[in-house]
């Protein structure tokens, strides 16, 4: 597909302005659709702080300096044209009827891995068919079933997901008045449940009370998520899971990333997971500095294989790709940006966004007088507030 593509609502391209395709996906989806990709937690504060992280940092560009190299981007086994993976968004299928399928031919396509949501709203069995020979992570988030549990990391693994990414930051859902106010309940009408829906384990608690879909909704609402779960509960997983890499989602304390690495996970995501869980929380960037230094020093100290460092929260640009790199990160998650595309232009919409946001990356890198992300260092950047 060509960077720019025909669409009926705008004058026969595409815009590669995100905030333009952010205004044309909230013209075309609904109210409760748009909510559920932009709500943030309370009042959005940490939504706002995650945006304002990136101001608070500046690009030093360098001169004459040969930028003509490339390289693609290794993280965890998988191999990305840039420093870019697709994060984890349940539900696709109220953005569009496609769904992760669009996801999973988006990433193949482009070469790019994504983490598949535990929540999508496709059995992880079908997106792993259409993404074929990609790389595809899955995202495990613990339920109160820890049969259910076991076995989504044994559908994982039998088709084909290489890293688990466990989202620890979700002990319970976040009081989201966005959602609330436009009854914004896809899970509740069986979007966003399919996934465990066609869980062998999951099926077995079923009630047998009304239709099945009730069934699945009410047993959905009943394990989704467990407050009880502890660093101990790690063991469990690294005895079920030897496909490949373990990775922890929603690290934003020093000493948690310590422990992660002390419990021998193979990599974090520093990540208030988009400002949806913890009103008023930090801004994930102001975070990441002093991880990735602690990890590091850690790792080096005790003669440990290295601790993979991704991030997420508030990339926007190519310009946020390079601060967040420069500042600690192997590499970044893309989330709302793509999803907006997928809802203003349909499935073609993930890949254009994806290329624009490669492409400003590259000019930007190239420009400010790097060839490669593994040029960046602390001195690219320099805090300017």
């Amino acid at each position: 597909m060509p960077l720019l593509a025909e669409h009926k609502d705008l004058p026969g391209l595409y815009a590669t302005d995100l905030d333009a395709v952010e205004r044309e996906a909230r013209h075309m989806l609904t109210d409760a659709a748009f909510s559920y990709v932009a709500a943030g937690a309370g009042s959005g504060a940490t939504v706002e702080a995650n945006r304002a992280a990136f101001a608070r940092w500046g690009i030093v560009p360098r001169v004459l300096r040969d930028v003509s190299g490339h390289q693609p981007t290794t993280v965890l086994g998988a191999t990305s044209p840039g420093p870019v993976l697709l994060a984890p968004v349940g539900a696709l299928r109220l953005i569009h009827p496609d769904g992760e399928h669009a996801l999973a031919r988006a990433a193949r396509e482009l070469g790019i891995p994504f983490v598949l949501s535990a929540a999508a709203s496709v059995p992880l069995e079908h997106v792993a068919e259409t993404n074929g020979p990609g790389d595809r992570w899955y995202e495990l988030v613990w339920t109160t079933d820890e049969a259910v549990n076991d076995s989504q990391i044994e559908r994982a693994r039998a088709h084909g997901y290489t890293v688990l990414v466990i989202s620890v930051d979700l002990p319970m859902v976040g009081w989201r008045p966005r959602h609330h106010d436009v009854a914004n309940l896809p899970f509740l009408e069986g979007i966003g449940t399919e996934n465990l829906a066609h869980d062998p384990a999951f099926l077995l608690g079923l009630d047998g009370k009304g239709d099945e879909r009730a069934q699945v909704v009410r047993r959905w609402a009943e394990i989704m998520t467990d407050p009880t779960r502890t660093w101990d509960d790690l063991a469990h997983v690294r005895d079920r899971w030897d496909a490949g890499p373990i990775v922890l989602k929603g690290i934003q304390h020093v000493d948690d990333a310590l422990r992660a690495v002390e419990a021998g996970m193979d990599g974090i995501v520093v990540s208030n997971h988009g400002g949806r869980q913890v009103d008023g929380a930090l801004g994930a960037l102001h975070a990441l500095p002093s991880i990735a230094d602690a990890v590091r020093t850690l790792t080096a100290s005790a003669g440990l294989p290295k601790t993979t460092i991704l991030f997420d929260s508030g990339i926007r640009s190519g310009a946020d790709i390079i601060k967040a790199v420069a500042l600690g990160a192997d590499a970044v998650l893309l989330g709302r940006p793509w999803v907006y595309g997928l809802g203003a232009f349909g499935p073609d919409g993930i890949g254009h966004v994806v290329r624009s946001i490669l492409a400003d990356y590259g000019r930007t890198l190239g420009n400010a007088g790097y060839a490669n992300a593994y040029e960046l260092t602390r001195a690219a950047v320099r805090e300017v507030s």
